[in-house]
């Protein structure tokens, strides 16, 4: 009887073990590239990594569980945000990325810095959120247009940011370069704690608002961001087309009691073209299922904003054909 009962203990063991074995081998990592931890990108990265995962062994979606994709544990990757999120998924080293509309497209077209470097295998997902640009400066800053930034200490973003290809272009086109300015190559948490600490008289960065950095500095030192005037902002329209007048809301920041006028441009969630159509329709579906709704809404003050009416909007590159299945069987594309 024993010698029965350890046989049948150690089948069930043993099934249990090979139950176990099948759902890891089932389970599949996806690495999505964002941004900074102080900017938008690694938040808003995390809430949809989370929407779409679906771990083995976890509940199901209507028994109050994930509602994402069966197997897939998605992973928010820090990176240096666009430019370096296109390239690792044209190289295969990312399955899925946020990046600046103006990335989007001219990595995939070759323009701009990508010129004799296409990333042709760049596809869109979803349009996500306006990316304010935020020129911050010290506390009681005298720079009072864009021309004072010229002999300035003035951080541009990191290296292999959208934010910096923008930057460099919108400042050469009056005339500042890298040879008339003392230039820092930082991410947004850097330059937020060079501010404070009086290292910079300014620095660019186009993300998402509130950004968690900013909130900090605004607690502690305190800062002032930079009002663009028309004529700058049509200027900039007028050389970057995806960038548009946009304003963030006085209240936005502490310490920021008026609206401040800037330019935008949107964020995208991108994959590459290799990836199964099946799986990026599932993620598609995931992404826009009712519980990320509450994700999305509560997670981050820019996730309100990410809405599936809005999915389309500005994309100017082929969706990923799994994507634009979803969209056509919801109706937005005929």
């Amino acid at each position: 009887m024993k010698l029965r009962t350890k046989l049948l203990v150690a089948a069930v063991a043993g099934m249990m073990v090979a139950g176990a074995t099948a759902q890891a081998q089932e389970m599949k990592f996806w690495r999505i590239g964002t941004g900074s931890a102080g900017g938008t990108y690694y938040p808003i990265g995390g809430l949809i990594a989370n929407a779409i995962s679906n771990p083995p062994g976890a509940r199901p979606c209507d028994k109050g569980g994930s509602c994402g994709v069966p197997g897939l544990v998605a992973i928010a990757v820090s990176t240096n945000a666009s430019v370096a999120n296109v390239n690792a998924i044209q190289a295969g080293q990312l399955d899925a990325g946020l990046a600046g509309a103006q990335t989007v497209v001219e990595s995939y077209n070759g323009q701009g810095v990508f010129v004799g470097n296409k990333k042709d295998k760049i596809r869109v997902i979803a349009n996500l959120f306006p990316e304010d640009m935020h020129l911050v400066l010290p506390k009681g800053s005298d720079i009072k247009s864009l021309m004072d930034l010229k002999g300035k200490r003035v951080g541009i973003a990191q290296a292999g940011s959208g934010t910096q290809v923008s930057v460099l272009r919108l400042l050469n086109d009056i005339g500042i370069t890298r040879d008339n300015m003392d230039e820092a190559e930082l991410n947004n948490t850097q330059s937020a704690q060079r501010i404070a600490d009086g290292q910079l008289d300014a620095y660019f960065y186009a993300m998402g608002t509130p950004s968690s950095a900013l909130v900090q500095l605004g607690s502690t030192k305190g800062f002032d961001l930079y009002k663009f005037s028309d004529a700058e902002r049509d200027r900039i329209n007028q050389i970057i087309p995806y960038y548009v007048h946009s304003v963030i809301p006085k209240g936005t920041y502490e310490g920021i009691d008026y609206d401040v006028p800037t330019i935008a441009v949107n964020g995208q969630l991108v994959t590459s073209a290799d990836q199964p159509d099946d799986l990026i329709y599932q993620i598609t579906k995931a992404l826009w299922n009712k519980n990320t709704r509450k994700l999305l809404d509560n997670g981050h003050a820019k996730g309100k904003v990410i809405r599936m009416e809005t999915a389309l909007k500005g994309v100017l590159i082929p969706l990923h054909p799994g994507a634009e299945k979803f969209y056509r069987e919801v109706g937005m594309i005929k």
